[in-house]
């Protein structure tokens, strides 16, 4: 199957932009632009090889304090928002 992905702009966090590439069902890379490098590092490390919707369960709804989202969440909500396009790309 051929690489997918996605660019995707983030809202409430001081990550400011996501590039995700996905093989298939499982993601291939991630880049986040911003925010805490050493902990986005570290999440990229432990995502690559994870299927998209065991990614997308374990971190939607993580909050970052007293914000409403959190560097993880966004992550969560841009495969969904790349799964959403790609199920619009089927049903073409």
């Amino acid at each position: 199957m051929a690489l997918k992905s996605i660019q995707y702009r983030t809202e409430g966090t001081c990550c400011g932009l996501i590039n995700v590439v996905i093989d298939g069902s499982k993601i291939y890379d991630v880049e986040f632009i911003g925010g805490c490098m050493g902990n986005l590092q570290g999440i990229k490390k432990l995502v690559i090889g994870m299927e998209i919707d065991d990614v997308i369960n374990k971190l939607q709804g993580i909050k970052c304090g007293s914000k409403p989202t959190s560097c993880p969440d966004q992550l969560s909500k841009c495969l969904i928002e790349l799964k959403s396009k790609m199920t619009q790309e089927i049903t073409k």
